[in-house]
């Protein structure tokens, strides 16, 4: 038996190192930039709140507002994933965002601000599904959540790197007359346009189409994504059924949770570091990057160890439970100890990165063919509702009260729901339903699959 079983095991190993290799580290630079596109509003935003007359509430509410343009489009983008391929879809995407992006650079009032967000949001719509979908077509369930977890690293490392380099960026103010914020969008936009241009020569659409793999790689791996495929509970793989599928909507509503927290997190950490004293522009941003790279410390690590148990659910409770925490602990020491609160805050994005690794992985294996596209569409459509509702209500909450102590403390309720959530949820799972691994016979279910 082993004669029969050991060539095709070998292929596979190969295919899947190759297709880490050659997918992984351009994926990861792509979401790189999109992270650092949309979230480099938290950095400008005391300046750009002077020059333009900018309150909190207005702030947040432009900042979220690039969640509802990339909800409303985000599905029909995925569709548009599915029918054309990744290779020009993602390139559609990546181009139209750039500039953008750099557009932002010349708002003069709320209202202009609040109009580029919701384009770019538009523009962007779909990439980070069309990312996951585009991962269940060369990555097995068993290496999707590791593969995830390397993806979503961009996320903290952006931050981490981003952070600086917007903080030496906003020390450019007065350059040929532009401002320092005008500098950072006009610099971090470029890279998705150039990007933009060269992605269809460097991505391959499916593992049957790539010249990098031989022809046993290729049968072995298209083989064990098929039978992934097959296993998927989802009675009916159609796009518009998929819609329909009340796990979706379940896994949704987690995500959306889940997104309060990051982009809570992300648009708002510079001003709450801004609480803990008096930093000028970029020595701040070396200190916002410090949560940051707590995160990425334990990103892989967290993902890997989801996949070799199989209980990704209970992985994702225990990532939210623990940033829950965090925002509390942080929440309640603003103003009495900066280095607690620091380190609350490193807890915390701990916490939250961790977790999505998992959440993705978990979501992405309801669904097979067109029905992927969809499902993971909604799960990130009705998620980044909360990419538009945490800016906007922390936002609010900081005008009102003066402090970002409430928003902060608000997050952390959120999270502490969504954590109790995905455990409940997963506790109830349907007979055979791998995709909640919470008890120990997941692991063994994955191991005979």
């Amino acid at each position: 038996m082993s004669n029969v079983v050991s060539p095709p095991s070998t292929a596979l190993s190969r295919a899947v190192r190759k297709a880490r290799w050659r997918i992984l580290p351009l994926i990861c630079v792509l979401y790189f930039i999109a992270y650092l596109d949309r979230n480099n509003v938290g950095f400008a935003r005391e300046a750009m709140s002077a020059d333009l007359g900018l309150t909190a509430s207005a702030f947040g509410l432009a900042a979220g507002l690039f969640f509802i343009g990339y909800t409303l489009c985000e599905i029909p983008s995925n569709a548009g994933m599915h029918r054309f391929g990744a290779r020009r879809w993602i390139s559609r995407i990546l181009i139209p965002w750039g500039l953008l992006a750099m557009g932002t650079a010349f708002v003069v009032d709320e209202t202009s601000f609040a109009v580029l967000r919701f384009l770019l949001g538009i523009a962007e719509a779909g990439f980070f599904p069309a990312v996951v979908f585009y991962f269940t077509l060369w990555f097995p369930v068993r290496e999707r959540a590791a593969a995830l977890g390397v993806f979503v690293l961009a996320q903290p490392i952006a931050n981490m790197i981003g952070a600086p380099l917007s903080g030496a960026l906003l020390e450019l103010d007065g350059l040929a007359g532009l401002h320092g914020w005008q500098w950072m969008y006009l610099i971090q936009g470029l890279p998705a346009v150039l990007f933009g241009l060269v992605v269809p020569f460097l991505l391959t659409d499916r593992p049957a189409a790539a010249r990098w793999l031989t022809t046993d790689e290729k049968d072995a791996l298209d083989a064990v994504i098929a039978h992934d495929d097959a296993r998927v509970t989802a009675a009916d793989h159609r796009f518009l059924p998929a819609l329909k599928d009340l796990r979706a909507w379940a896994y949704a509503l987690l995500n959306f949770g889940m997104v309060l927290g990051i982009y809570g997190l992300a648009f708002w950490l510079p001003s709450i570091v801004g609480e803990l004293g008096e930093f000028p522009p970029f020595q701040r941003s070396l200190v916002v990057a410090i949560p940051y790279a707590a995160a990425a410390c334990f990103v892989l690590w967290w993902s890997r160890r989801a996949d070799r148990t199989g209980k990704r659910a209970w992985h994702v409770a225990v990532s939210l439970g623990v940033a829950a925490i965090g925002l509390l602990s942080a929440g309640m020491t603003l103003s009495v100890s900066p280095w607690l609160a620091m380190v609350s805050l490193s807890v915390a994005a701990i916490g939250i990165y961790t977790a999505i690794g998992p959440m993705l992985s978990m979501s992405a294996s309801l669904f097979a063919g067109a029905a992927a596209a969809a499902g993971i569409g909604l799960v990130g459509a009705v998620g980044n509702i909360g990419g538009f509702v945490s800016p906007l209500v922390v936002g609010w909450l900081t005008d009102a009260t003066g402090s970002t102590k409430a928003g902060v403390l608000l997050l952390a309720g959120a999270l502490a729901l969504t954590a109790l959530g995905t455990w409940l949820f997963a506790g109830h799972r349907p007979e055979g339903d791998t995709t909640l691994a919470l008890g120990p016979n997941d692991a063994r279910t994955e191991s005979e699959a």
